[in-house]
């Protein structure tokens, strides 16, 4: 399947290891999920930056049946919203705390992007976190 154009950078800056948060250059402010027209000023004069990965976790849910056709044999696994430190917020996998376990994570948590190597962004082209020590 060939990747959306709109969403071809995100997912190289995954397989390169970096989070990436589109960034409209005429207003200044970030968003996210990827647009073609920035929501805060509608101009199409958009590009990317790279996020420095921390946030906050603002909901997530473990998922142990029921997983969409293809991800079958992830489970059991976990997803959340993270709201990241630029302001923008996102919906990605939670990396567990030991295997099948998700049980240390808590709504408020500070959490960080975990890069993947680039066979692992490419079959699940979804930004991984960690709960951040401490």
């Amino acid at each position: 399947m060939k990747t959306p154009a709109i969403v071809s950078e995100f997912r190289e800056g995954l397989a390169q290891g970096k989070l990436l948060i589109q960034h409209c250059q005429d207003c200044d402010k970030p968003n996210m999920w990827p647009r073609y027209a920035c929501p805060h000023c509608q101009s199409e004069n958009l590009g990317w930056l790279q996020s420095k990965g921390e946030g906050v976790l603002h909901s997530f849910c473990v998922l142990r049946q029921g997983a969409p056709a293809g991800y079958e044999e992830d489970l059991p696994y976990a997803i959340g919203v993270v709201k990241l430190d630029e302001g923008v917020q996102l919906l990605v996998r939670l990396e567990a705390n030991r295997p099948d376990d998700w049980s240390d994570y808590l709504c408020d948590d500070r959490v960080s992007f975990v890069a993947v190597d680039a066979a692992e962004a490419e079959r699940r082209p979804c930004a991984q976190f960690r709960r951040s020590p401490g």
